[in-house]
């Protein structure tokens, strides 16, 4: 599993090409080749971006699910609606479909932020937006979240 560190900011072009920085591109490296699946997010209004083993690893999860229960059958298609393949151009950079870029409300200004072994591509205004809101609530969450577990289970 790879786990990804770091928030960058970089800037789309008018084709929704977005330059990757070498800090994550470094962090890839192991799996650039190999090529990413790009969708729209469950809960927020961004991107999620798989490198191709994440999302080979999801897939065996949700292949699991039998598509002949109704919920499990709406499940899979939601989530992979608008799922598309994408790599890293001779330039690094990544273009990201329109109907993608619309969804996110991607334009100029880009987040690109690791969230462990995916890359959340937000637009920056939605994502300050996202972080200030979530700040408000974070100590409850993170104690409900992550104070169950015994500190020796952590490190």
């Amino acid at each position: 599993m790879i786990n990804l560190i770091g928030t960058y900011e970089c800037k789309a072009d008018a084709k929704g090409r977005v330059m990757f920085s070498s800090a994550l591109k470094k962090q890839l490296a192991p799996v650039l080749q190999e090529g990413f699946v790009i969708k729209r997010a469950v809960f927020q209004p961004c991107l999620e971006l798989y490198p191709m083993q994440e999302w080979n690893k999801m897939m065996q999860r949700v292949g699991k699910l039998n598509p002949f229960v109704k919920k499990h059958n709406d499940f899979i298609r939601r989530f992979t609606a608008g799922v598309k393949m994408v790599e890293l151009d001779a330039s690094g950079r990544l273009l990201i479909p329109k109907d993608l870029c619309q969804f996110a409300g991607v334009e100029k200004q880009v987040v690109l932020s690791s969230a462990v072994n995916i890359i959340e591509v937000w637009d920056k205004n939605r994502y300050e937006k996202a972080i200030d809101d979530a700040a408000v609530d974070f100590a409850d969450l993170a104690e409900e979240v992550m104070g169950n577990f015994d500190v020796d289970e952590l490190s």
